[in-house]
């Protein structure tokens, strides 16, 4: 069911409404606006809950009491939001003065994880009209014994940036949330969403406006994705290669200062925090230190302020971010955006790009850099893409099962629940619209049992009258779910503290601190400092005054390519390859065919596709696979994959396939699957026919097979731990402190002794495959592996269409590697799906 009952189709030019901005929605309807960045559809949204507040204030019938709540993903966001509104309301009441009319002061107010504790407390005596959160600071005040009583009087919900939580766990919290808030306020709210960037549109309005209405009446005004886009790539004079050498990184760092020179204020997105901070550092040497810093999730919130703020006010020439600033936080105008390497999506291209150009009349200027062979063929597929209206397809997880745990101990903790009254508000969620009986039962059946430990019985919250069929809070209950709540994973990192002032200056990763020492200078936000000490969870610095860093590394999974994109990516392959009896012909096609592809990218690409046929044949797709053999010079036999499906199938694929051969010949190889490709490490013992490998794996056999193998990797361990926190099995916060990340790795470990027995056995004991248990946790944390982590789904589609012949499969023995698998041979080590170390990996340049 879908619930569009009325769908407004706006045309991308500024006739939407004589502003060119986005219609505001009813008093009434449910709505979702979708419009580019910077179309006003934020101020759009609450047009009518603050016209409502207006009416009453004017008629004498504004009390003090929340009716508005505006739910945002980023706390950022949420101080920007009550910084724009503050401008608009204090001109209404100007307004009223001028027109001699009572005075209405409209109060809003953010409650955010940083919002200090006098300003929460003043908030419980005297409720803001409209109150600006996150989701888990909603969460929190739902939960909480007397700050929730304010939200009984709320009547419109709007949530922004939609598609950003949508498409995870935070989601699917967020969703519960609302249904309780619904409950809690005894009436139906009016919920309006905002998004930039969405499709299917429909399911982003089926995830607003929850299921349990019987006439889901959502109105979708979407003024559509597509804006005009002043996109180019940019190559440096030097070839591209599958690694990028230190002397084409500096025409890069040269391409970049000319691009900075030319324009007020460039953004610079990169994909990893540690290429943020290396950047800005070659930046700062070149424009000086006070012209560029860096924007990241490891600095604290203070120093992010600090550079939105001079970016701003214009005392920045550039600022190096992350996806800390893909969303709408306020920045002020930019002229230009810069992208390093590839995005690996349509949507999060256009989001970056359209910071740019922050108004309607502009056109967002994008420019993208490249870092190798395959990078330049995925932005030239980019481009096209998004000339083309392109859009990737967000998925919403399907009722995780952790997230329902810790929903449902908060939701006891407010009130006794009858199990069916229970059932139905969680299936009125959108992502829990399908959530069986049984499942619901399970998570009831282990949060009043709990677990039995080494440690003792932990992680019984409720007590369940089985007769009656109703559960409760235990004591302990509300205090695991406010201390330990949420869906964002804790990581480990360390924090990092400034002397003499105490003053937090960001984190760092577990492992970076661990290695480091006192007296080693590294850099953050670009700023050198020096450790002094290194403690538990902490490391105490002080100012470097600029000596000479080195620059920290964030270990984390790479985001992996979109489908939609993997698909434009194999086009393009496909294209090229059909063109390559006429090389000139084919890269003067290209240079016209993709808008702001220079004519030396396209020889480049032409080139390197050329060069690979010649030595395969033929050129891998989607549609054709190619299975690719030859030795190196130490006489180790590698095999090579070309399947362009996306780095989180080929995980999938190359996981299962190191199994299917550890079982045929006893022995654990070396592995890794990038975007494009997967490599194994055979030894010169391994002797079969080659073109039988794409025999290996089966359609109905590969999940069994895929989640043997899924048990022995790391993504297991660290997913049941995650699972296990948002569960409120292991507790993130005790005695009001926080537990220490390796605490809460062994809390986790204890965790699956108890239900999962196997995972933990000595190997030598185990006969055949361990044993699967039907456990809430343990089935959870499995279909994260295989959907989330990885994409089995599409792994065994494609198997599917291999074994009913219609792929065209290539098997290929040749006296050298081919240019396609230069990169997957040299895959850095996030690619890697076995644990052995760098300097232990064959093939390493």
């Amino acid at each position: 069911m879908v619930p569009c009952r009325c769908r407004v189709s706006i045309p991308p030019s500024p006739a939407s409404s004589p502003t060119g901005s986005p219609s505001q929605p009813s008093r009434s309807a449910n709505a979702l606006i979708a419009a580019p960045t910077g179309s006003g559809k934020t101020f759009a949204a609450f047009l009518a809950a603050i016209d409502s507040l207006l009416r009453q204030g004017l008629d004498g019938t504004l009390g003090d009491e929340t009716q508005v709540v505006y739910v945002s993903p980023l706390k950022a966001l949420s101080n920007d939001v009550q910084k724009n509104l503050a401008e608009p309301l204090a001109e209404i009441r100007r307004t009223l003065e001028a027109l001699c009319l009572p005075d209405v002061d409209i109060r809003t107010l953010v409650r955010t994880g940083d919002t200090p504790a006098p300003e929460r407390q003043q908030m419980v005596r005297r409720p803001p009209h409209v109150l600006v959160t996150t989701p888990e600071s909603l969460y929190l005040i739902l939960t909480s014994e007397r700050a929730r009583d304010m939200l009984r009087t709320v009547r419109t919900v709007i949530v922004d940036e939609i598609h950003a939580v949508a498409r995870d766990k935070r989601g699917s919290h967020l969703a519960l949330s609302l249904e309780r808030l619904e409950h809690l306020a005894g009436r139906r709210l009016q919920r309006v969403g905002l998004s930039a960037t969405q499709k299917p549109i429909e399911d982003i309005a089926a995830f607003l406006a929850g299921t349990r209405h019987p006439t889901p009446d959502t109105c979708i005004i979407d003024a559509g994705h597509a804006r005009s886009l002043d996109l180019a790539i940019e190559i440096p004079s030097s070839p591209l290669e599958a690694v990028m050498a230190a002397e084409v990184w500096d025409e890069i760092y040269e391409r970049l200062v000319q691009l900075i020179g030319e324009h007020r204020t460039t953004l610079v997105f990169v994909n990893t925090r540690r290429l943020a901070e290396r950047l800005t550092l070659h930046l700062s040497e070149r424009l000086g230190a006070d012209q560029v810093t860096s924007h990241h999730g490891s600095l604290s919130k203070e120093k992010r302020l600090d550079a939105e703020t001079r970016l701003k006010e214009g005392k920045l020439k550039a600022l190096v971010a992350t996806a800390s600033l893909e969303l709408g936080i306020d920045i002020g105008a930019v002229d230009l955006v810069c992208q390093i390497g590839s995005t690996r999506s349509i949507a999060t291209l256009l989001q970056r790009v359209g910071r740019s150009g922050h108004h309607l009349a502009a056109v967002p200027r994008g420019r993208l850099f490249p870092l190798s062979r395959d990078e330049l063929l995925e932005c030239a597929a980019l481009v096209r893409a998004t000339h083309e209206r392109k859009l990737d397809r967000l998925v919403i997880p399907e009722h995780p099962l952790d997230i329902l745990a810790q929903q449902i101990v908060a939701a006891a903790a407010g009130d006794e629940w009858e199990e069916d009254r229970l059932y139905e508000l969680v299936r009125g969620a959108y992502p829990y619209r399908e959530l069986s009986r049984k499942d619901f039962d399970d998570v009831v059946r282990m949060l009043a049992e709990g677990f039995t430990t080494r440690r003792g019985r932990r992680g019984a919250y409720l007590h369940h009258d089985g007769v009656n069929r109703r559960v409760r809070a235990r004591r302990g209950a509300r205090l695991a779910a406010l201390t330990s709540g949420g869906a964002i994973p804790d990581i480990g990192d360390y924090r990092v503290v400034l002397e003499p002032t105490e003053t937090f200056v960001g984190t760092l990763n577990e492992d970076f601190a661990i290695e480091s020492m006192p007296g080693d200078i590294f850099q953050l936000g670009n700023t050198s400092y020096l450790i002094q000490k290194i403690e538990a969870g902490q490391v105490r610095v002080v100012d470097a005054h600029g000596q000479p860093p080195s620059i920290p590394f964030w270990l984390g999974e790479a985001p992996g390519r979109t489908p939609e994109l993997s698909e434009e990516v194999s086009r393009l392959r496909q294209d090229i390859g059909d063109r390559l009896a006429d090389p000139g012909s084919a890269v003067a096609w290209l240079a016209s065919a993709i808008p702001g592809l220079p004519e030396a990218a396209a020889r480049q690409l032409v080139d390197y596709l050329d060069a690979s046929k010649k030595i395969l044949g033929v050129i891998p797709t989607q549609q054709t696979l190619v299975l690719e053999r030859f030795f190196d010079e130490a006489g180790g036999m590698q095999l090579v994959l070309h399947a362009p499906f996306g780095s989180r199938l080929n995980r999938a694929w190359g996981l299962a396939l190191r199994k299917r051969f550890c079982r045929s010949f006893n022995f654990e190889l070396q592995a890794a699957a990038t975007e494009d490709a997967i490599v194994l490490s055979l030894g010169p013992q391994h002797s079969f026919p080659l073109e039988d490998v794409f025999q290996y794996l089966k359609p109905e056999t590969a999940e069994h097979l895929l989640v043997q193998a899924m048990l022995d990797a790391p993504m297991f361990g660290s997913r049941w731990r995650w699972n296990a926190t948002r569960a409120l099995a292991v507790l993130r916060a005790r005695g009001g402190k926080k537990v220490p990340t390796p605490l809460q790795r062994m809390e986790a470990e204890d965790l699956i002794a108890a239900v999962f027995p196997d995972q933990l056995a000595c190997p030598e004991n185990l006969v055949g495959d361990r044993e699967i248990p039907d456990h809430p946790l343990v089935n959870q944390t499995i279909a994260d592996c295989l959907l989330e982590a990885m994409d089995f789904p599409g792994l065994k589609r494609v198997l599917e269409e291999m074994a009913a012949g219609r792929f065209t499969l290539v098997a290929r023995d040749t006296t050298e590697p081919s240019p396609l698998s230069h990169e997957v041979i040299n895959a850095k080590p996030y690619a890697f799906l076995d644990d052995a170390p760098l300097e232990e990996r064959p093939l390493r340049p």
